[in-house]
């Protein structure tokens, strides 16, 4: 199937973090006077027509929803108590919402982004069909530290992704093997800034 049909790829976009360093809420900061959710939203339509948004407050961004989006009630695992499910972190809501998913592959976006460009989205998903099928996923590495949160993964990982949060695991750095793992490539890092201080984090 040819990946530009759209039809072999969805999109992920977390909108589950609480937003401690910035001390309000990501996904409503407006960019250009559009709340940055509905910004990567819109630009993840413009990739594939079916968008799912993970978060633990669906009625928080209602107003928001755009045409190609339907919202995942991000929910707490077993164990976990509380209204604060991210406290797991954004893993979590990526196996969430990855259990929806129909498509061969899969891409994942935070929702804070504000320099994301549709373009090279767009050269990076006619590369898909090229990507070796022992690859689970396909990232930008900067620093030797994966860039997760914008990039593509096959459906197939949520086995092996399910079974590492099981086993308690909530580090995307180490649940990625660099032998599973394509390198996109990207010449204006700028596109992956975020509000987050320590990608490592994730």
């Amino acid at each position: 199937m040819n990946i530009n049909s759209q039809h072999d790829l969805s999109a992920i976009v977390l909108a589950g973090g609480k937003s401690t360093r910035m001390g309000r809420d990501k996904a409503l900061i407006p960019i250009q006077g559009v709340p940055m959710l509905q910004l990567i939203c819109t630009i993840a339509e413009s990739c594939t027509d079916k968008v799912y948004i993970v978060t633990p407050w669906p009625e928080r961004y209602q107003k928001l929803l755009t045409p190609n989006s339907q919202f995942i009630q991000e929910v707490p695992l077993p164990g976990e108590t509380g209204n604060e499910p991210r406290t797991h972190g954004p893993i979590v809501g990526f196996m969430q919402g990855l259990t929806a998913v129909e498509t061969n592959w899969v891409l994942l976006l935070a929702c804070d982004l504000p320099n994301l460009r549709l373009e090279i989205l767009q050269n990076w998903i006619s590369q898909l069909e090229t990507i070796p099928n022992n690859k689970m996923a396909a990232l930008v590495k900067n620093n030797h530290i994966w860039q997760p949160l914008c990039g593509f993964y096959r459906r197939r990982c949520l086995l092996e992704l399910t079974q590492y949060i099981e086993q308690g695991g909530r580090s995307f750095q180490q649940w990625l093997k660099p032998d599973s793992v394509h390198i996109l490539p990207l010449l204006d890092a700028q596109m992956l800034f975020n509000f987050n201080s320590n990608i490592s984090d994730f």
